[in-house]
C-alpha cells in the first residue's frame, strides 16, 4: 500500500467520531470499494507477472533445447595409459553437430560397446588398426536410431550399425552404416552375440580352431562376451566343454545356465597345469584362448595330438609395459603335432550371413543365450571400460546412451 493510501485511511478514521451513522455507511463503503479496486489491480499485476515469467521460462528452455540438440557429448583420449587404463586417460567433451548433407544422416546413438581389444589402440604403435588419437574423440561399435536423413537409403526412425561409439550424436554418410533388422533380436544383441564378439566366436572356433562334433574344448574367459558364446556354440556341435572364469557365481552360471560340463574358478586355484589335469582328465582337442599367460601354457599342457589352439586374446597382457616372454612349453607343440593360430575377425566378415543363419537356429532351438552388464550413460562409458580389466562383467559390457 503507498504512502497516498495510507493517508486517505488516517485522514477518514479521524473524522469518525464527528460522522453520523448515514456518513459512517457511506465513506467504509467508499472505502471498501476503494481497497477492493486496490487489491484487484495489484492481483492483475501479480498475474501478469507471473505469466511473463512463465513464457520467458519456457522461451529460455525451448533454446536450450534447440542448442543442445546441436551438440554432442564425446569422450576423447586425454593422454595415453601406462599400465592399468583409469579415469584420467579419459575427458568428456561437447561438440557442436552440423546438418547432414546430400547422402548424410544424423544419428542418435542408443548403445555403444566396450571391448578390450580397445586398449591395444591406446598405445601409439603400428597394429591392425590405427592407434587412437590424443585429444581424438575414441571409436568403437554402436547401434543408433536416424533422426535426420538426407539419404534417399535410410530414413527417420531406422536402426543403424556403426564404429561412431563413444559419443551421442554424430553426422556420417549412408556408406558408414548398416541397418539392423530389430524383429531378429534387441539392437544392443548386434553390440554381443549378433555382432562382432559372436562372430569372433564362430569364426575362431569353427574356422580357426576347424573344431570337429563331439570333440574336447577348453574356453578361457569363458563368461566373457566372445568366450560365453565360444560355450554355446561347442554345447551344439555335442562337444565336452571346459571353461575358466574369475568368480565362483560366474562358473554357476557357465555350468548352471550355459550347461558347460566344468568352469573352473582360476583365482582360487594355486597351480592351473595340476588344476587341469586333475579336472580334464581325456585333454582338449580346441583351446579357445583370451587370457595369455599362464593359461595358455596349461592349456598346452594337455593339448591332445593334432590340437588347435585359437588365438583371440591375451587381457591378461594387455596393460603391460614391455613385451612379455612366451610360455616355456611350445615345443610341445611339435611334439604334439599341434597348431597355434591369431586370428583377426575382421578376416572372416564374409561368413556374416551364413554366421546369423547359423545363430538364429540356435537361439531358436534354445541352444544359444546371452548376458549384458549395462552401464548407463556416455559419462560412465570410461567407467565400463575400465571394469573389463577387473573382470567386472559377465556377457557382454554395454553402456546404455540413452
Amino acid at each position: 500500500m503507498c504512502i497516498r493510501d495510507r493517508s486517505r485511511i488516517s485522514i477518514a478514521l479521524l473524522r469518525l467520531p464527528s460522522m453520523s451513522p448515514t456518513m459512517l455507511f457511506i465513506c467504509a463503503k467508499n472505502n471498501f470499494i476503494f481497497l477492493k479496486f486496490n487489491i484487484y489491480h495489484k492481483f492483475k499485476q501479480v498475474c501478469l507477472f507471473i505469466i511473463t515469467l512463465y513464457i520467458l521460462i519456457n522461451i529460455y528452455i525451448q533454446e536450450e533445447l534447440i542448442m543442445s540438440s546441436n551438440r554432442s557429448k564425446e569422450i576423447h583420449l586425454a593422454n595415453r595409459p601406462t599400465g592399468f587404463p583409469d579415469d584420467t586417460n579419459f575427458i568428456v567433451k561437447e561438440v557442436d553437430l552440423t546438418d547432414p548433407n546430400t547422402d548424410e544422416v544424423l544419428v542418435k546413438n542408443l548403445w555403444m560397446s566396450v571391448d578390450p581389444y580397445m586398449r591395444g589402440r591406446m598405445i601409439d604403435r603400428k597394429s591392425y588398426v590405427p592407434p587412437f588419437q590424443i585429444d581424438q574423440v575414441l571409436e568403437g561399435g554402436a547401434n543408433g536410431i536416424v533422426e535426420k536423413s538426407n539419404s534417399s537409403n535410410l530414413n527417420e526412425g531406422d536402426y543403424v550399425m556403426s564404429n561412431y561409439g563413444w559419443r551421442e550424436y554424430f553426422v556420417t554418410n549412408e556408406n558408414n552404416l548398416k541397418v539392423i533388422n530389430p524383429e531378429f533380436g534387441p539392437i544392443q544383441a548386434y553390440l554381443g552375440a549378433l555382432g562382432m564378439p559372436g562372430l569372433t566366436a564362430y569364426a575362431g572356433l569353427l574356422e580357426v580352431g576347424k573344431l570337429q562334433d563331439g570333440e574336447n574344448v577348453l574356453v578361457s574367459a569363458a563368461a566373457g562376451a566372445v568366450g560365453s558364446v565360444v560355450c554355446q556354440i561347442a554345447k551344439a556341435k555335442g562337444c565336452k566343454v571346459y571353461g575358466t572364469s574369475g568368480s565362483d557365481e560366474k562358473c554357476r552360471w557357465l555350468e548352471k545356465e550355459l550347461g558347460i560340463d566344468k568352469a573352473i574358478n582360476y583365482k582360487k586355484v594355486d597351480n592351473l597345469i595340476s588344476e587341469y589335469r586333475s579336472q580334464i582328465t581325456d585333454g582338449i582337442d580346441v583351446y579357445f584362448e583370451n587370457v595369455g599367460g599362464d593359461h595358455l601354457e596349461a592349456a598346452i599342457n594337455i593339448l591332445n595330438v593334432g590340437g588347435r589352439i585359437a588365438l583371440c586374446g591375451m587381457i591378461d597382457q594387455y596393460n603391460d609395459e614391455a613385451v612379455r616372454s612366451g610360455p616355456p612349453n611350445l615345443m610341445m607343440l611339435i611334439m604334439k603335432n599341434a597348431s597355434m593360430e591369431g586370428f583377426i575377425v575382421s578376416k572372416y566378415n564374409h561368413l556374416q550371413e551364413q554366421f546369423l543363419n547359423d545363430m538364429k537356429g540356435w537361439i531358436d532351438s534354445g541352444n544359444l543365450s546371452w548376458k549384458e552388464t549395462v552401464v548407463e550413460g556416455i559419462d560412465n562409458a570410461p567407467k565400463a571400460f575400465i571394469n573389463l580389466f577387473s573382470g567386472k562383467n559377465t556377457g557382454k559390457m554395454l553402456v546404455k546412451i540413452s
